[in-house]
């Protein structure tokens, strides 16, 4: 049987890189627990101090298929490349032009919601052509 998977990310400022990956996936930020109108309603009752109350935060796929993506606020930033790293498929089916022109097209929004591009990789008969891009806090994924 296999096994379900989450995706968690260090970074400096959870609820930021959650709200920011929520949109480039169409994932929701995780909901507050029942009987709270808000996170920091639940983490006050619950005793959490306010300085711990953006240390994690998670999103989740509306409709249950993608994994869960949490984020934990880490003290020391981040060094090297990714080891690992999110392929965001924004072009599925499409090729040559076409699909270069809805990467772009893709790669233009998430600039606006604070992304940064790093290059990009035209079709070459072996590989369909991708956009690499950085997150808010310069984790990069690659817009496929």
């Amino acid at each position: 049987m296999a096994k379900e998977i989450q995706v968690t990310y260090d970074c400096a400022d959870p609820a930021a890189l959650a709200a920011f990956w929520a949109e480039v996936l169409g994932y929701r930020v995780q909901p507050p627990p029942e009987g709270f109108a808000d996170w920091p309603s639940a983490l006050t009752a619950w005793g959490v101090p306010p300085e711990q109350h953006n240390s994690r935060s998670a999103i989740s796929d509306p409709d249950g298929k993608g994994p869960r993506i949490f984020f934990q606020r880490v003290p020391e930033g981040k060094t090297a490349k990714n080891r690992l790293h999110l392929d965001v498929r924004s072009a599925p089916g499409l090729k040559g032009m076409d699909r270069m022109d809805a990467l772009e097209l893709e790669a233009t929004r998430l600039e606006a919601l604070g992304a940064k591009r790093l290059y990009r990789l035209d079709p070459d008969g072996i590989d369909e052509g991708i956009i690499v891009m950085a997150d808010p806090e310069d984790n990069e994924f690659c817009l496929d």
